[in-house]
């Protein structure tokens, strides 16, 4: 489908992300406004967004609280140094999240993404054993299919392929555990599968080849999003938990997606119970609305930083843009939304729906698997012969043309609405999926 711009609008000096950028300038798709759960193209087609943006506008799109704060603010503070200074309402935010996380995780470092959080934490892990007289605990342990952000760090520690290719050895001493999915023990499974505990046992392994006093830190994600909705087993995240509290290995939880909501609780960690050392946000901290990102971390880790003469800087780390007035802002109105809309709630309370409405994809033609955690789900399908990710390619920008935002990652394809959603709604969405699914060779 042409784009009325196309011809008046110059696409070439835009190198994009994540973009197959040559034919996205053959045939755009451009947004020119957004309102709850919905986009409008620049020919004034209405799409319904399946993906909350990326995985992000969690209180749905140009929320007025939000969009009046971030203006409010504006015109107050446009910026404040993080180096040696701050502003009220950083302070008011970090104190507001720490509440909001489990009891022990009270400290909060603002980033700007998720990539910068996710390096971030792997910075303080690897200066707290440092701090603590382990400066040898360097190595580092992610998983296959994580994704961790476009950081080097991040990118050391993520396992997809296409992610790392180009990007030469990265960071050195970096470790992989099996990714948690197996098609034939998985497939159709509601909320977390049963199989799969003991792939988290893959770490003792490592453990015992490179020695537990050489390993800082293991990250995973609660659920894989990019890798295409990759729940954890049953049993799963808890068993990584107890071997890394064996071995005095920090666990992180890289929470960017799954945190504000998702599962329906502030973090994937109240849901599941299963308490990490560090903690990785972003997207949904804000619904999106300005950049921002916050590690946070156990107080007892941070204490280990807090040594030498007061004036000293106890971390040589941060941004520009930490804790940007705009983003504080934000981020207040977004957790306003989330609190007195009970969004959480609301997710949980659609699960049900939301599962059933998935699930009766099933028989779809071409379609391999489909799964669900929150409010979150992927439709995997059969690839072509000879064609990886082409049919999932084909759903996505048929999808489009219809009427609705989805995300494709291989031949996944993933859905996470957002929270606003209503039972009608996801019955619609999931219509228009159904339909394109029938008619996708």
């Amino acid at each position: 489908m042409k784009n009325p711009l196309h011809n008046e609008l110059d696409l070439s000096s835009y190198w994009m992300p994540f973009t197959g950028n040559r034919a996205f300038k053959n045939e755009p798709r451009l947004m020119k406004s957004a309102q709850g759960l919905y986009y409008t193209t620049v020919d004034d087609r209405q799409i319904m967004d399946g993906m909350s943006g990326l995985w992000c506008c969690n209180a749905g799109h140009c929320h007025p609280h939000i969009v009046e704060a971030i203006r409010q603010a504006a015109g107050a503070l446009d910026y404040s140094p993080a180096f040696q200074m701050g502003h009220p309402e950083i302070f008011r935010l970090a104190e507001r999240l720490a509440n909001m996380m489990p009891d022990g995780m009270d400290a909060v470092f603002f980033t700007n993404s998720g990539s910068e959080s996710v390096d971030t934490a792997l910075k303080i892990a690897l200066g707290y054993h440092h701090a603590r007289g382990e400066a040898q605990r360097t190595r580092l342990v992610g998983r296959q299919r994580g994704y961790h952000g476009s950081g080097f760090g991040g990118t050391s520690v993520g396992g997809i392929g296409n992610n790392r290719i180009a990007a030469g050895p990265m960071l050195p001493g970096v470790f992989h555990l099996p990714e948690t999915y197996d098609l034939e023990h998985q497939a159709f499974s509601k909320g977390q599968p049963s199989w799969g505990a003991h792939l988290a046992n893959d770490l003792s392994r490592i453990i015992a080849s490179n020695h537990a006093s050489t390993i800082a830190a293991v990250i995973v994600e609660p659920f894989a999003g990019s890798g295409g909705v990759l729940v954890p087993p049953v049993g799963y995240l808890e068993r990584l938990r107890e071997i890394t509290e064996a071995h005095g290995i920090l666990l992180i939880f890289d929470e960017v997606i799954t945190a504000f909501g998702r599962l329906g609780w502030a973090s994937a960690s109240e849901r599941l119970g299963v308490v990490p050392d560090i903690m990785c946000t972003a997207k949904g901290l804000t619904s999106g609305a300005v950049p921002m990102g916050a590690v946070v971390v156990q107080e007892k880790i941070r204490e280990v930083f807090m040594k030498g003469p007061p004036t000293a800087i106890e971390f040589f780390h941060g941004y520009t843009y930490s804790g940007h007035p705009l983003a504080a802002a934000a981020a207040h109105a977004a957790l306003d939304v989330y609190e007195n809309e009970s969004l959480f709630e609301h997710v949980r309370g659609l699960e049900t729906s939301w599962e059933a409405g998935l699930h009766a994809l099933a028989d779809k033609p071409n379609v391999i698997d489909v799964r669900n955690f929150g409010l979150a789900g992927a439709v995997e399908l059969r690839p072509r012969d000879g064609a990886p990710t082409e049919r999932a390619m084909a759903v996505f920008r048929e999808a489009f043309d219809r009427g609705l935002l989805v995300r494709a990652t291989a031949d996944i394809v993933a859905l996470a609405p957002p929270l606003v959603i209503s039972e009608t709604e996801i019955d619609q969405m999931l219509g228009i999926l159904g339909d394109v699914l029938d008619d996708i060779d």
